[in-house]
């Protein structure tokens, strides 16, 4: 599997499905449960590009580790520390509803899952992936 095109594949449906969830939660909730999918979805599109950008400067592309594991261990828990005080002060200041930034915090593995299923239903239908 070619991984370039696969992070550009997610990365745009990580896109379509904020847009997507947002404009739902627009004509048919609350302005702070779309302002807490909006937030949600650009914190964890955001962590996941930092994640990959990560893991591809610590490995070579040959399955070898190009840096010591405890800085691509530190690295991630320091993206976790941060990612974790921003919920926090979102969640604190109460501009946002907690359900709404739930599901826009949900929007990378809801396209990650619909990835994995529109891969598994071309490979049993025989289409070139």
């Amino acid at each position: 599997m070619d991984w370039d095109k696969t992070f550009v594949d997610l990365r745009m449906l990580n896109w379509f499905t904020l847009l997507f969830m947002s404009l739902i939660s627009y004509f048919f909730m609350s302005q702070s449960l779309t302002l807490g999918i909006i937030l949600g979805g650009f914190i964890v599109i955001a962590n996941f590009c930092v994640l990959q950008r990560s893991i591809r400067r610590g490995f070579l592309s040959e399955g070898t580790v190009r840096t010591t594991s405890f800085f691509v261990v530190a690295k991630f828990f320091l993206r976790l520390s941060v990612l974790a005080i921003i919920i926090a002060l979102l969640v604190r200041c109460k501009w946002i509803d907690p359900v709404g930034l739930a599901l826009g915090l949900s929007t990378v593995v809801i396209s990650i899952v619909s990835f994995g299923i529109k891969r598994a239903l071309r490979s049993v239908r025989g289409e070139a992936i």
